[in-house]
């Protein structure tokens, strides 16, 4: 229903977006006015009439919550929080893509200022919206009661054309319609234009009847300027609770503009400041650059009505705690971001049960005998799998599949989608209240590389599991053979990386990974069994170092060994034939080198002294990366080829991953030293 605005009045309040965006990529000499010009009447009447927000507390927990899929429209987003009274001056809005500050070319997620995610590779959007959808329902499921719906917000989200040929924009939608994510609500700027211009000629998807195939309400050819015919969409979408909906809006890029009207030229570039003086006059709109009327600023201004809604949350919430003490609790903590207040004892007791258990196996094994033990202390811990389950063993014994009958599982089935079930992950965690992970094979991350990117980006926990870690796999050859894909994942920025050797390693980097809160981490696990390694309560501490000595001499070293992974076990080996000898040898575990890298300069030449430079590093995998810790001086064992097709321990003996070869090269080093 359409609060008391007349259509004039509506238009006017639209056209302070339009404003606002033209003023600002002129400003800058850059940026996108199309889209936000195209936009701003389905904007206005989302955020004037429908959208449940509070501008002076941008993380309330309730909050509906807003996705730009169709990041490039920044300019949209940056009116809407400046108009709607949230911290974003006219003076940001201003400084548009200017150094250091938060209107960035595309949205940098700023939840503090209402910025929910990061956006602009197209697709990403919309895959993150639906791992907040879900997120919602997850935890809809586990805390409200009959009386107290305690959680109830939808998910709101604009995407264009750009998003929905996106690859990703299928595998996410999918899922939607397969999970009944009926508080996602998706508009579509149905406008026709792409940057190279009329999509006729590369966009012919009938997307109305694909969305319907995967199980959304498609409410169709609503006139995306017309502002009754926008409200009335969003009331239809709103009596479907069991399906997303996709409301189809058909709308003319950079909209009032008299020669650039419905054309490419608006999408990526100012509009130049005739034709903005021209688009202001057939707009009526004649308020000078980056000033708007006192009487559309209060029109506009949502804070008072989003203190009242937040109240009404509260009083609610108030009872709610009354009621259940213990789920209120519980909602805060992990809103919040914490960890149970036993969780160092538990997860420490859970690494010294698996130390004195000191089975050999499959790090992927390990992984699972970690979640058996630490998912239980934390009930926020969702996971899945890329139709890999068996092979990641990423369900744990208390593992529930989230299916239609248990709305509050923890299990998530997300079928042959690696990156949609990545960027699905970070939504869920932009969300707030649970910590997600994925499996597949580690080769596989390939197709999730820019939801991995964005984890990092966007500084946010994502927990990805990556299995079958090398040549080790044997048989299925080197298409799923990784060579590349450590070092690749290495050198992302604020991606930790941790390739543990054994259990005990596993666990730990699991502990890591569920307390790093400021970034995603990947584990990389082996298909084949691993021995355990022996370790006092002092190795076992340095393991969240990132690098220890797991092995050493009397004396100075005169050759240290770095090894990760299942090239631990061989190291150790070719240590003990060395030492037999007469050589003074240390063996390196550095299952992680992003943590390694991190330590003080005293802790790191107590582990690679200086004074030693015969080292030789070993990983099956690319040598890029470990010349940095064996210097000049030294060597490295890799691959720097793709694998083969044979068993597992027929690769490791013709790419030199033995405990001989490791002999014969170290002494070469030390010859050569």
């Amino acid at each position: 229903m359409l609060s008391e605005k007349n259509h004039t009045s509506r238009r006017e309040l639209a056209n302070a977006i339009r404003a606002l965006s033209m003023d600002a990529v002129q400003k800058a000499n850059s940026g996108h006015p199309g889209m936000p010009m195209g936009m701003a009447d389905i904007a206005e009447v989302l955020w004037n009439d429908h959208l449940r927000h509070n501008p002076n507390n941008p993380e309330w927990i309730d909050r509906d919550r807003f996705v730009l899929s169709n990041g490039h429209g920044s300019m949209l987003l940056y009116s809407l929080l400046h108009l709607s009274g949230y911290p974003l001056s006219i003076e940001q809005i201003k400084n548009f893509r200017q150094f250091n500050q938060v209107t960035a070319g595309h949205p940098e997620r700023e939840p503090e200022i209402g910025i929910e995610t990061t956006t602009g590779p197209l697709g990403q959007g919309i895959s993150n919206a639906v791992g907040m959808a879900l997120s919602e329902k997850l935890l809809a499921a586990s805390f409200n009661k009959p009386d107290a719906e305690i959680i109830n917000h939808r998910t709101w989200v604009f995407t264009g054309d750009g998003c929905l040929m996106e690859g990703i924009s299928h595998e996410a939608c999918s899922l939607a319609g397969t999970w009944g994510l009926g508080k996602l609500i998706c508009f579509y700027d149905d406008n026709g234009i792409s940057i190279d211009g009329d999509i006729k000629g590369w966009f012919t998807d009938d997307t109305v009847k694909r969305f319907e195939s995967y199980g959304w309400q498609v409410i169709g050819d609503v006139d995306g300027h017309d502002a009754e015919e926008i409200s009335d969409a969003i009331t239809d979408a709103l009596k479907d609770t069991n399906r997303p909906s996709l409301i189809c809006c058909k709308t003319k890029i950079g909209f009032g503009s008299p020669n650039k009207e419905g054309t490419a030229s608006t999408h990526g570039a100012p509009l130049g400041d005739e034709e903005i003086k021209a688009t202001k006059e057939a707009l009526g709109w004649d308020s000078p650059a980056f000033e708007i009327p006192d009487d559309i600023m209060d029109a506009w201004n949502g804070s008072k009505t989003g203190e009242n809604i937040e109240k009404s949350w509260m009083d609610s919430f108030e009872k709610y705690n009354k009621a259940y003490p213990d789920l209120g609790k519980e909602l805060k903590r992990r809103m919040n971001g914490e960890l149970p207040e036993d969780w160092n004892r538990l997860a420490e007791k859970s690494i010294t049960d698996i130390d004195n258990e000191a089975n050999d196996l499959a790090t992927r094994q390990s992984s699972l005998l970690a979640l058996n033990k630490l998912a239980p202390i934390l009930p926020e811990m969702v996971g899945g799998s890329a139709d890999l389950t068996g092979s990641n063993l990423t369900r744990h014994d208390a593992s529930v599949v989230f299916d239609e009958d248990h709305p509050g599982g923890n299990y998530l089935n997300f079928g042959v989608r690696e990156f949609g079930m990545s960027a699905i992950g970070n939504g869920m965690i932009l969300h707030g209240g649970v910590i997600p992970y994925s499996g597949t094979f580690l080769t596989f991350s390939d197709y999730a590389r820019n939801a991995l990117r964005m984890a990092a980006l966007m500084e946010i926990q994502n927990i990805f599991v990556y299995t079958h870690d090398s040549i080790g796999l044997g048989e299925d050859g080197p298409t799923h053979q990784p060579i590349e894909h450590v070092a690749s994942l290495r050198i992302m920025p604020n991606m930790s990386v941790w390739r543990p050797c054994d259990a005990v390693e596993t666990a730990v980097s699991w502990r890591d990974a569920i307390e790093r809160k400021d970034g995603p981490t990947s584990l990389i696990l082996t298909r084949q069994k691993l021995p355990h390694q022996v370790r006092s309560k002092a190795q076992i501490k340095d393991i969240s170092k990132g690098g220890y000595v797991l092995s050493d001499c009397n004396g100075t070293p005169d050759i240290i060994l770095i090894a990760t992974g299942s090239e631990v076990a061989i190291t150790v080996d070719a240590s003990k034939t060395l030492t037999k000898e007469g050589i003074n040898v240390r063996v390196v575990s550095m299952p992680c080198t992003n943590l390694f890298d991190q330590q003080d300069k005293a802790y790191t030449q107590s582990v690679l002294p200086i004074e030693c430079v015969c080292r030789l590093a070993i990983e099956a995998g690319v040598t890029e990366g470990w010349w940095r810790y064996v210097g000049s001086f030294g060597a490295v064992l890799g691959i720097d080829r793709f694998g083969l097709s044979a068993p597992a321990e027929e690769l490791f003996e013709y790419f030199g991953f033995t405990a001989s070869n490791i002999v014969n090269k170290a002494k070469l080093l030390i010859k050569r030293d």
